[in-house]
């Protein structure tokens, strides 16, 4: 099902354009042409969290920036439909790169959920990497002696699950709980819940908090635990962590991993931006991203 509620051209300005993937309409924006620098979001964004990254980096770089199935302008399909889990996430961006035809000198930008599947991409693929960019994400297992945040428990429960199905809970929680500089604008807050705008287009944003694999024997586990193990294959790649310290999900204790296993990072600590730390210092990350882009070009 196609998203019908649409983000205004002056906010997101871009040319949407749809590959077929896993059987349904998988939706992704392009701009410019150079090295290819491709953005992976997580949940509950879309590709319109990069709007502003994409319009500074297009005019040197190959920028590009999917929606995971029933996530921003893809199709939404039913459980029957689509399995709703990491290694199918991979699998997409797998065949949707190899279809653009991008193997090679690719930077990763990768945010929430992102992390996971973008580096699983990358651990699958380590010679097509050349820069990795990491922004308040993870991709390993949840660090030790730190729980779960009660906002996620909560929507693992039943009535969690009713929450974000029925009045988009998680996704309306984060445009507020994700910024700490200032306020979103409600245009702003209106534009990253558009694409989950009913019970049945508020799928993925339940189930990718319902596929975080907490212990042993749960679906993903040993997919997270192989990933975490070859994060040391990019100890020479260049990296550029940019975090969010106010952030209550991934808080220091993700980046100080990060750091553990990618020691050789250049990092730059927010302490007053949250979660959505690209809306809260777009200007500040985007120069960062943009110089780190093009030393050594």
């Amino acid at each position: 099902m196609e998203t019908k509620t649409k983000v205004s051209p002056e906010l997101y300005p871009f040319k949407s354009q749809f590959m077929a993937i896993a059987g349904h309409r998988y939706h992704y924006i392009e701009a410019g042409e150079g090295d290819p620098v491709v953005m992976i979001h997580g949940n509950p964004s879309w590709s319109f969290y990069f709007r502003i990254l994409i319009q500074k980096l297009s005019p040197a770089y190959h920028c590009l920036a999917p929606d995971h199935i029933g996530m921003g302008y893809s199709d939404k399909p039913g459980d029957a439909a689509y399995n709703y889990t990491l290694p199918q996430r991979v699998k997409d961006l797998e065949e949707f790169l190899e279809a653009k035809g991008i193997n090679q000198n690719i930077t990763l930008i990768v945010h929430d959920w992102g992390g996971a599947i973008g580096m699983s991409y990358a651990r699958r693929h380590p010679e097509a990497i050349k820069k990795l960019v990491i922004l308040n994400t993870s991709a390993f297992h949840i660090p030790e002696g730190k729980r779960l945040p009660l906002l996620l428990h909560l929507t693992r429960t039943p009535i969690g699950a009713f929450v974000v199905r029925a009045f988009n809970g998680f996704s309306a929680a984060a445009t507020h709980i994700g910024v700490k500089r200032s306020r979103m604008s409600r245009e702003l807050r209106q534009a990253y819940c558009a694409p989950y705008n009913s019970w049945h287009n508020r799928i993925a944003t339940l189930r990718f908090v319902q596929d975080i694999p907490l212990k042993k024997g749960d679906p993903g586990f040993d997919y997270v635990e192989d990933l975490q193990n070859h994060l040391h294959l990019f100890r020479n790649t260049p990296v550029l962590i940019a975090w969010g310290l106010k952030d209550e999900v991934f808080d220091i204790h993700f980046l100080n991993k990060w750091i553990e296993y990618l020691p050789q990072a250049q990092v730059h600590r927010f302490e007053d931006c949250g979660h959505y730390v690209l809306e809260d210092a777009q200007e500040e990350i985007g120069k960062l991203i943009h110089d780190f882009l093009a030393k050594g070009r």
